[in-house]
């Protein structure tokens, strides 16, 4: 992909598609944001779609087909089982992968909690670079536990790091000794690393810690869910792979693991999940899994319109031009806010752009779960979800104390190929309100707590008035109906 340069203004994001299909937002005025938001018990995922104005809470599940992949969907071969819908995309996974075997699933958390129950025991141990919430849940649910040995300088918010989702070789090696390597039911790696930020993680780290595992007997699985945007950056960011085609690097990535697995909510532009298996004897072993929690082995709860639609979303992901867009405009997002004083994640990972939630609102204790609160801000006051990845996310320690996160992130994520250069300026605004009324912004608390990942369901309260307060001071600046 060749940069678009421009004459008489400063370079923008420019969308390399065109818009055939809309649908109507919504943007309700003030007061009525500040209602949807106290029933949704102050938790975004709790509110109606169709009260938010720009939904960014995340892509997964919500990127735009193209009309390639719309039209595809009409050939499917609709069978329970023997579809050849089902062979045709197990034959596309082969050809990008290089792997013969898929288990398909409807989504990626089934994916996580197969590869979860054949290979975790009480006691054991999973390696990987950074958790994701449901991929550390299913390991824990079992009684296994799981090691995050990221490097520290991945950690660190406001960087100029290309790769901070890489794992650090020596606490690989310190892991293997402590534990012994029969103890260590997998290393998984995921390319980019969703919690911290969307970050990416090269193609030589990926490779050096394969081997090492591979070195100790231990099974290697890719989290391809995001693998998109890290193509992207491992092919922009990593001097030895810039040469390459996107397809080049997906195969040489592929060729280090013995399972890949993958949401295709996000990695195929549709809906479903598979798992991708080099070994046929580890094959057959998982097998009955499918049949016993998502499906027959060629649907895998998966609808075949969907299945169809995929195929050439999995091709589509092979173009540069396509997966650029992701990150290119999540740049912007993410340079124009840092020009303007916000606290942001840099660099510009994929996913989303991210805020520094624990520098914007520095005042709200960790156990108010400071990101959870400015999420909440940001739809009040510019009808904008994002997500909360933070505190919140985490799950409570044993004896119920809260786990603080490692970092305290707003997600304001970027479906691809949804959102329009007007409408990132749009948030960009009213993100950079909010900074400069933060000081307005008070923290949460629980009303309803479920015991596992509360995030998605739980419902809090403020602990005081600041949501109103805040209201008054948006309303002074853009009025009642904005």
């Amino acid at each position: 992909m060749s940069e678009i340069k421009f004459y008489n203004r400063k370079p923008v994001p420019v969308e390399m598609h065109k818009v055939k299909i809309v649908q109507k937002l919504n943007l309700l005025p003030v007061d009525q944001r500040l209602e949807k938001m106290q029933e949704a018990g102050f938790n975004t995922f709790m509110l109606h779609n169709g009260d938010i104005f720009m939904d960014m809470l995340t892509d997964s599940g919500v990127n735009a087909m193209s009309d390639n992949m719309q039209s595809a969907m009409l050939r499917a071969d609709d069978a329970y089982a023997g579809s050849e819908t089902f062979y045709r995309m197990n034959d596309k996974l082969t050809e990008i992968f290089g792997i013969k075997h898929l288990l398909p699933t409807h989504q990626g958390r089934a994916c996580e909690h197969i590869i979860a129950q054949h290979f975790v025991k009480p006691g054991s141990c999973v390696i990987m670079n950074y958790h994701f919430t449901t991929s550390k849940a299913h390991v824990t649910r079992l009684g296994g536990r799981v090691e995050e040995l990221v490097k520290d300088e991945g950690l660190v918010v406001k960087s100029d790091l290309p790769f901070k989702g890489n794992i650090d070789l020596d606490k690989v090696k310190a892991c293997i000794e402590k534990e012994g390597a029969e103890n260590i039911a997998y290393m998984r790696l995921e390319a980019g690393t969703n919690l911290i930020g969307g970050q990416p993680i090269s193609y030589e780290n990926m490779k050096e810690a394969t081997d090492l595992a591979k070195k100790h007997g231990i099974v290697t699985i890719l989290d391809a869910s995001l693998l998109q945007d890290n193509l992207y950056f491992i092919k922009t960011r990593e001097e030895s792979m810039k040469d390459k085609s996107i397809r080049e690097i997906t195969r040489m990535i592929a060729d280090l693991f013995d399972i890949v697995y993958f949401s295709a909510r996000k990695f195929g532009f549709g809906r479903g999940g598979g798992i991708m298996i080099r070994d046929e004897e580890l094959f057959h072993a998982m097998e009955d899994y499918i049949t016993m929690f998502e499906g027959f082995l060629t649907y895998g709860g998966m609808s075949v319109k969907e299945m169809e639609a995929l195929i050439i979303g999995f091709e589509e992901t092979m173009d540069m031009d396509i997966i650029s867009q992701g990150p290119i405009f999540i740049n912007h997002c993410v340079k124009e806010l840092d020009k303007l004083g916000v606290p942001m994640v840099t660099p510009g990972g994929g996913l989303g752009a991210h805020i520094d939630a624990r520098q914007v609102v520095d005042h709200i204790p960790a156990e108010q779960y400071p990101a959870g609160s400015l999420v909440a801000a940001l739809y009040l006051c510019g009808g904008i979800r994002g997500m909360e990845r933070g505190t919140l996310s985490e799950e409570r320690n044993p004896d119920g104390t809260e786990h603080i996160a490692s970092v305290e992130m707003v997600r304001l994520a970027f479906p691809r190929r949804v959102f329009t250069l007007s409408q990132t300026e749009y948030v960009i605004d009213r993100v950079k309100w909010l900074y400069d009324h933060r000081h307005l912004i008070g923290g949460l608390r629980f009303v309803h707590e479920p015991k596992t990942l509360r995030f998605f369901t739980g419902k809090l309260e403020p602990v005081s008035d600041w949501p109103e307060k805040l209201m008054e001071a948006y309303i002074a600046d853009f009025g009642e109906e904005n």
